[in-house]
């Protein structure tokens, strides 16, 4: 990295990512756009990870790599790489994803046209482990709108949260909460950055998401690859396990009783009372929450079954031992 600030960072969270990294680090190093900062936060990988990022490392002054000294949890770690970055904008980047030479290029070029827009991403295809095209995904949110109890509206929508990693101004970033450790923690950062400014969606496929069997996704949302396009009624039948993506995104989490779809609804009210909405931006955004949440109790009622179930079975436990 140079004396003079980048005007991006990149932030690349890992753990036992050797199978893609390789990939994933010359996708970034192939960019248009060359004045960036790479930095890798390794969450104690077992694998050879360390091994692939200190050689890159020595190859380009641009990557700096930090390895935890034990796993601290996908959020805690996706954190992490932001609050080490110091450039203008800022992109999160997954082990495993590939982009386009140009991807960078044409994101920053939006972001740098139009100060409204905080960020910028692509058009999104799926591809397999030996980076095989498999699939369009084409589900389209409005969030361009100068409006944002729209935006609010629209990320309530059921999609897969791919603006991540689009590029951010770091400065929007800065005004939010950062990654949580709960389920759609990440669906529930894209709506407080909504709440901020707006996106933009270049239309053109540069973002290739590689799916894979040790991916959250495949391993929480096995139905993931059919949830692609904006058919709402299908997709209602089709839900992430939130129990397990609490524990994927903080270890914390495991053994605890835990109420992840309270919590997230939770969330979405945070959101809108700690933005900077007037009274009557903040009555619409709780309402279109009135109207996504509708059909949705019995998910709350899961959750406080499985609470009863676990209580049942520590008095089962301790009736045991007496």
């Amino acid at each position: 990295m140079s004396s003079n600030q980048p005007r991006l960072s990149i932030g690349l969270p890992v753990y036992n990512g050797e199978k893609f990294l390789k990939e994933a680090i010359d996708s970034l190093l192939a960019q248009t756009f060359e004045d960036f900062e790479l930095i890798i936060s390794d969450n104690a990988s077992t694998d050879r990870t360390e091994e692939i990022c200190r050689t890159y490392a020595k190859k380009d002054r641009r990557i700096s790599y930090y390895r935890n000294d034990k796993n601290i949890g996908c959020a805690c770690n996706f954190n992490r790489v932001f609050e080490l970055s110091s450039g203008e904008y800022f992109k999160w980047a997954a082990y495993d994803d590939l982009h386009a030479a140009d991807f960078i290029s044409k994101c920053v070029q939006v972001l740098d046209q139009d100060s409204s827009i905080i960020l910028c991403h692509t058009q999104v295809y799926f591809i397999d482990e030996q980076g095989n095209f498999l699939q369009n995904y084409n589900i389209k949110l409005k969030t361009d709108s100068l409006k944002p109890q729209d935006r609010f509206q629209e990320l309530l929508a059921k999609h897969l949260s791919y603006q991540c990693y689009g590029v951010i101004r770091a400065s929007a970033l800065k005004k939010i909460p950062l990654m949580g450790g709960y389920g759609n923690a990440d669906g529930i950062l894209l709506l407080r950055l909504a709440l901020v400014g707006r996106f933009y969606e270049i239309p053109e496929y540069l973002f290739f998401a590689r799916s894979h069997p040790e991916q959250s996704l495949s391993m929480f949302f096995p139905n993931y690859l059919s949830f692609t396009d904006n058919n709402q009624k299908s997709s209602l039948s089709i839900l992430p396990d939130f129990y397990a993506y609490s524990v994927w995104f903080d270890s914390a989490n495991e053994g605890k009783i835990l109420l992840p779809h309270w919590r997230i609804i939770w969330e979405y009210l945070l959101s809108i009372w700690r933005s900077s909405l007037s009274l009557s931006e903040r009555l619409y955004c709780h309402k279109s929450l009135h109207k996504q949440l509708k059909g949705s109790k019995y998910l709350l009622l899961k959750d406080l079954l499985k609470v009863l179930q676990v209580l049942w079975k520590g008095l089962q436990a301790a009736s045991i031992k007496e």
